[in-house]
C-alpha cells in the first residue's frame, strides 16, 4: 500500500529559468530573429564555397591512402611536440604555483592579490597561436618558441584554477599552525599546499595533455613540433603525408587522454 499523501504531485519538475511565459517566447523569439537575422546578412561568396568544394575534394583524393613513407620525418617531429609539451607543463606549474598563492584572496593581501589575478587574466587573455607569434618573432622559430608559448598558456589556466582551490582550503588548519607561532611561509608549506596537492596533480597531468594537443597548433605559426612538420607537408602539397601525420597526431591524443584519465581517477 502506498504511503505517499494525497496532497504531493505525481512528480517533480525541474523550474523553468525564466518563469513569466510571455517574457521567456519573447526571448526566443528574439533569440530565432537574431540568428535568422545574422545568417541572411553574412558576406557568404557561394562561388567561392563551391570551388573550395572542388579544391577539398582534390585534397581529399590526393590524401588518400595515407603515406608513412617519411615515419622518421614523423617521429622526430612527434618526439619534439613531446618535448615542448613536458618542458612547458614543468615551467608553467613552477610559475603557477607561486602565482596560484598570490591570487588567492584568502592568504594574500590585497596588493599582492590583485597583482596576482592581474597576472592570471594577462595569461589568459591571448590564444596560444597569437602567443606563438609573438614568441616567434621574439626569439625566432623553433621549439623554444613553442615552449615558452605552452608555459604562457599553461599559467593561465593551471594557476587560475589553483587559486580557486587556495580559497576553498579548510582555514582552521591554517589558524592552527598560525596560532602555534608558525610564520607565513611555514604556514603555507604545511597547512595549505598539503590540502591543495591532490588538485595540483590532477592539474599537471591534464595540463601536459592539453599542451601535447596545443603543440600541434602552435607549429603551425613556426613554433616547432609536430604543427610545423604537418604545415611544412601541406606546403609541398603532400597531402596523403599531412593525412598521415593528423592519424598519428589523433592517435597520441587518445592515448594520452586514457591515460592522464586513469590517472585523474586514481589521485582523486
Amino acid at each position: 500500500m502506498s504511503t505517499r499523501p494525497d496532497n504531493l504531485p505525481e512528480s517533480w519538475r525541474k523550474p523553468p529559468f525564466i518563469a513569466n511565459v510571455a517574457l521567456r517566447y519573447v526571448l526566443y523569439l528574439g533569440v530565432a530573429v537574431y540568428i535568422i537575422f545574422t545568417l541572411a546578412t553574412l558576406p557568404i561568396d557561394w562561388d567561392r564555397v563551391a570551388d573550395g568544394m572542388t579544391r577539398a575534394q582534390r585534397i581529399f583524393n590526393g590524401a588518400f591512402p595515407p603515406s608513412f613513407d617519411r615515419a622518421g620525418l614523423l617521429f622526430d617531429g612527434f618526439m619534439e611536440s613531446l618535448k615542448i609539451a613536458i618542458l612547458a607543463t614543468v615551467g608553467g606549474i613552477l610559475i603557477s604555483v607561486p602565482l596560484a598563492f598570490m591570487a588567492a584572496a584568502n592568504i594574500a593581501p590585497k596588493p599582492i592579490y590583485l597583482l596576482g589575478r592581474g597576472l592570471i587574466i594577462i595569461a589568459r587573455s591571448f590564444h596560444p597561436v597569437i602567443v606563438a607569434i609573438i614568441f616567434v618573432k621574439a626569439v625566432g622559430f623553433g621549439p623554444f618558441a613553442g615552449a615558452l608559448t605552452l608555459v604562457v598558456y599553461s599559467v593561465g589556466f593551471v594557476a587560475k584554477l589553483l587559486a580557486e582551490r587556495i580559497e576553498e582550503i579548510d582555514f582552521g588548519q591554517v589558524e592552527a599552525m598560525r596560532s602555534a607561532g608558525a610564520g607565513f611561509l611555514t604556514t603555507q608549506v604545511y597547512a595549505v599546499l598539503p590540502q591543495i596537492m591532490p588538485r595540483l596533480v590532477g592539474l599537471g597531468i591534464y595540463q601536459l595533455d592539453s599542451n601535447l594537443r596545443a603543440s600541434a597548433v602552435v607549429g603551425i605559426v613556426g613554433a616547432g613540433g609536430i604543427g610545423a612538420t604537418l604545415a611544412n607537408a601541406f606546403g609541398r602539397y603532400d597531402y596523403d603525408f599531412a593525412l598521415a601525420i593528423t592519424m598519428v597526431i589523433v592517435g597520441v591524443i587518445l592515448i594520452s587522454e586514457a591515460v592522464s584519465g586513469v590517472i585523474r581517477k586514481r589521485i582523486t
